[in-house]
């Protein structure tokens, strides 16, 4: 049998095929663009969109596990653009699933599915999913998340859903490159006290847990149907983990400043103004990167340790080290 990645050419699903593939499985990626790499494993490549049922439905099939990273990320948009590709791509796959008769689904998700902007200290999956959400993408993610959960033991499928939070490491293509980019235009502000401590993911541990949750997810086990938050087991002070990385790439550290108060109020105007004017880009502040950036979220994972022997296997310095070659190129990019 075959094991399907969705996205396996992004930034997290390459190395989950890169994995799958040392671990010696028959892997085939769904994605819109073809990546060098996947050439070099000599996995079957797919190229299509999950927004497109047939072309999910063909890459389902004869597959016992599909591994559904594919998403739109962000924090700006319209709601038409997340929803489609994360809610409705979503149910292309579940609906694939079934009639493919795929044995295992397991998704990726987001901790923010469950941030309602209030401070997450400690907290495990107990917290229920948020009754507002200030962007469209977790508020799609967790229409999804919900709708992969629920189908967890319907015409076969066993599902599990995976929440790691602020991914980071080699190849990224998404958060530490901006965060360079804005360090190097001086865009970058500590906001609030600098003290707010954060969970974050180094993207190898990610991938493996995605694994590791596959091979535990049996009729009988306990972590079928549920979701599980992923992270690195200590939290860190997020200004002092960016200034780390700005170091590591040869920047100055950030030490300018803006009250949690002001830079929502500045996510608000921007808002307004960006709505009202119709422009397409993502604004400098949000209310949510505002409430990100300022407050303290950091997630419990002894449940993935304790239904799936989850452990991170690369250690974050280790990760850091790896990071390096990447952060002197985004540098000087």
């Amino acid at each position: 049998m075959t094991t399907l990645v969705t996205g396996g050419a992004g930034f997290l699903g390459l190395y989950m095929t890169e994995q799958l593939v040392a671990r010696g499985e028959s892997v085939r990626v769904l994605c819109r663009r073809s990546h060098p790499r996947l050439k070099e494993l000599g996995v079957q490549w797919i190229e299509g969109d999950i927004r497109d049922p047939s072309i999910v439905k063909e890459a389902c099939a004869n597959c016992d596990t599909v591994f559904h990273v594919a998403a739109i990320p962000g924090i700006w948009g319209a709601w038409k653009t997340f929803y489609e590709t994360n809610t409705q791509g979503t149910m292309n796959v579940l609906a694939a699933c079934r009639s493919e008769e795929v044995g295992k689904l397991i998704y990726t998700s987001s901790p923010s599915v469950v941030y309602d902007g209030s401070e997450h200290r400690g907290v495990n999956e107990s917290l229920p999913y948020s009754d507002s959400y200030l962007c469209h993408y977790p508020h799609t993610k967790a229409i999804a998340e919900r709708a992969v959960l629920d189908a967890n033991g319907q015409d076969g499928l066993l599902t599990v859903s995976l929440r790691p939070h602020l991914i980071w490491g080699p190849r990224d293509n998404h958060l530490i490159p901006r965060l360079i980019q804005r360090a190097k235009s001086g865009r970058l502000r500590i906001v609030g006290d600098g003290k707010n401590l954060i969970s974050m993911s180094y993207v190898e541990n990610v991938a493996s847990a995605h694994l590791q949750a596959a091979e535990r997810l049996i009729p009988t086990a306990s972590l079928a149907g549920k979701a599980y938050f992923i992270n690195e087991p200590e939290p860190v002070m997020l200004w002092d983990w960016v200034n780390e990385i700005l170091a590591r790439a040869g920047l100055r550290p950030v030490t300018r400043r803006i009250s949690k108060s002001a830079a929502w109020g500045v996510g608000l105007l921007c808002e307004g103004i960006y709505k009202t004017f119709g422009i397409k880009s993502e604004p400098p502040m949000t209310r949510f990167l505002a409430s990100q950036l300022s407050g303290s979220h950091y997630y419990n994972i002894e449940a993935a340790k304790r239904d799936f022997d989850y452990r991170p296997m690369v250690p974050v310095e280790v990760g850091m080290q790896r990071m390096e070659p990447d952060l002197k190129r985004w540098r000087d990019s």
